[in-house]
């Protein structure tokens, strides 16, 4: 019970409504420097824990989507790339004059292949605007037998279509590419370029001297006495010698009657080393026959052929093959190159 004579302190309500209770400005400062101090900060941060992994994982998608498109597009680019030749549209009909080049070296898988000069040459003679061929060379020759397939097919071509065919030598036109000369109606030079080097080669190394000083034993396992001919290892005996300079005659006759049968009369015969092995200047080449007479493209489109208009129809590498070239068969290539000093050469 409540004491009845107790007196309250003046000014005293009991009813008076108690102020909330709010929390000191020490407490939101501490609230403020510190997120845990938060009421529900827990979620907050999963939240953003979870939508920042979800813009990653969107990211990431969206880049890997972007690296396979890139690489798509590219196959597709290669693709078309390998699927199309650098050679001119046969639709040209307004006359003008047929360009191949045979530059560099004379060999399978090159740009100046038999492979590639062919196709040329058949899209040059087939197309009713080309009034005339012309073969730019610069080669210092190479494989006989692509030199020869090459020297076949322009006679083949010139009886075929009736459109003469010029050769026209820049810089140099020696052994391979004057096979391939050979075959033409006419070959115009400039004055200092250097023509003939009409002879046959096979090139190599032997190495069994070095081996015997050093301690080397050479084992080389063959079934037939002569299947290590050429062995740069291995000695080569008297026999093996005779045999190559054998074929080496042989190819050297073919050599020499193409160049007879193409050039016919205007060879001079009599010239001192003309079937040697020597090559001379494009002034020296017109004297002996082996050249007719000095100019270039233009000059031969304009005066001889009558079309001043010059196509190129060339056949090289595509991309794609260049890039096969470069990052897949590099190393084949070289050991196929090693492998091709063994065989016989004309330049």
């Amino acid at each position: 019970m409540t004491d009845p004579n107790r007196r309250e302190p003046e000014g005293f309500d009991p009813f008076e409504p108690v102020a909330p209770i709010t929390p000191s400005q020490d407490t939101s400062k501490n609230m403020a420097q510190d997120p845990t101090q938060r009421p529900g900060w827990e979620r907050a941060t999963l939240e953003k824990l979870a939508f920042a992994a979800l813009g990653e994982q969107k990211a990431t998608r969206r880049w890997k989507t972007f690296v396979r498109l890139s690489w798509l597009a590219f196959f597709i680019f290669l693709a078309w790339f390998a699927l199309s030749r650098s050679t001119p549209s046969t639709a040209k009909t307004t006359a003008h004059t047929a360009v191949v080049e045979i530059k560099g070296e004379i060999a399978a898988g090159g740009d100046a292949s038999a492979e590639f000069v062919v196709a040329a040459m058949k899209t040059a003679f087939e197309d009713d605007g080309a009034k005339g061929v012309i073969l730019l060379i610069n080669s210092p020759g190479g494989s006989p037998v692509q030199a020869g397939i090459i020297n076949d097919e322009i006679k083949r071509l010139k009886a075929k279509h009736k459109k003469p065919v010029y050769a026209v030598v820049e810089e140099t036109c020696a052994s391979a590419a004057y096979y391939i000369a050979a075959a033409t109606d006419k070959i115009y030079v400039d004055k200092a370029s250097i023509v003939g080097s009409i002879g046959v080669l096979m090139d190599g190394f032997g190495f069994t001297g070095v081996m015997e000083k050093v301690g080397v034993e050479r084992r080389l396992l063959t079934a037939g006495e002569n299947k290590g001919f050429l062995d740069p290892f291995s000695p080569m005996s008297d026999a093996q010698r005779a045999h190559a300079q054998t074929m080496l005659n042989q190819i050297h006759a073919q050599f020499i009657n193409v160049v007879k049968t193409g050039r016919g009369d205007r060879l001079k015969l009599d010239t001192p080393g003309l079937f040697s092995g020597l090559f001379w200047s494009g002034e020296q080449a017109v004297e002996y026959g082996l050249a007719d007479q000095l100019g270039n493209v233009d000059y031969v489109a304009r005066e001889v052929i009558k079309a001043d208009e010059v196509i190129d129809y060339t056949r090289r590498d595509n991309v794609a093959e260049k890039l096969a070239k470069k990052f897949g068969a590099s190393m084949a290539e070289t050991t196929v190159r090693l492998m091709q000093n063994n065989v016989p050469a004309l330049r």
